[in-house]
């Protein structure tokens, strides 16, 4: 049997890169029994199914161009209709701006869901952030993560398979300081947004894993 409504929780997960939104949100929905959607999930499992839509995603994809909005927000509502016993919907990676927003709430409203219910900011101060993505290398063969600073490893190898580690383009300190520049130039508008309507939840994003996924999971239980 289906959960009600009042049983199930629309979850928004922003954070600036480096802030750990990826891994927050798969181990909170592991947690507390919901579904972790990325935006990149989404599109591919659009195009594995090989549906209208999913040709739709595909051919964006396919050009490079961004995935309209509309068609994002059409995956998330089709997802929800499919969660079966699962307590809520983990958004990673959507809404990223204030637009995306606000049209997510929109379609929503048409439902049975009316808005998203929480939306967690996962707050790290930007000299963290920095510190956090320019010190970061992954192996060649296995993406295993490393720090520079040797806290998980030698940089040269890695300890797992002895692969090459190097580090992403987008990792580069000058790259970084763009990527952060973009995030909160964007998605400022977007905190505010929900702290404004209420369902703002804003968690310090510092220390162990643990103790921050133990942060969420209170200020998800927490909210209305």
């Amino acid at each position: 049997m289906s959960l009600a409504k009042t049983d199930f929780k629309i979850v928004v997960f922003l954070g600036a890169p480096g802030a750990g939104k990826g891994t927050q949100a798969a181990g909170v929905a592991q947690e507390m029994h919901m579904t972790h959607l990325s935006s990149g999930d989404l599109f591919r499992q659009a195009v594995e199914r090989g549906d209208e839509l999913g040709m739709k995603v595909k051919s964006f994809m396919e050009r490079g161009a961004l995935v309209p909005d509309e068609i994002t927000i059409q995956m998330v509502l089709e997802r929800l209709e499919q969660r079966g016993e699962q307590r809520g919907i983990i958004l990673d990676g959507f809404p990223r701006n204030l637009a995306q927003a606000e049209s997510l709430d929109k379609a929503l409203s048409a439902g049975p869901y009316e808005n998203v219910d929480v939306a967690v900011y996962i707050s790290v101060e930007q000299p963290e952030l920095i510190k956090r993505l320019s010190s970061r290398w992954l192996c060649r063969q296995c993406q295993t993560p490393y720090n520079y600073d040797g806290s998980k490893g030698a940089v040269s190898a890695c300890a797992k398979c002895g692969g090459e580690l190097y580090q992403r383009p987008d990792d580069a300190m000058e790259t970084v300081l763009k990527r952060l520049e973009v995030y909160f130039r964007d998605t400022v508008p977007v905190i505010e947004y929900y702290k404004q309507r209420g369902t703002l939840a804003e968690v310090d994003g510092g220390g162990d894993v643990e103790d921050i996924t133990a942060r969420i999971v209170k200020a998800i239980g927490d909210s209305k």
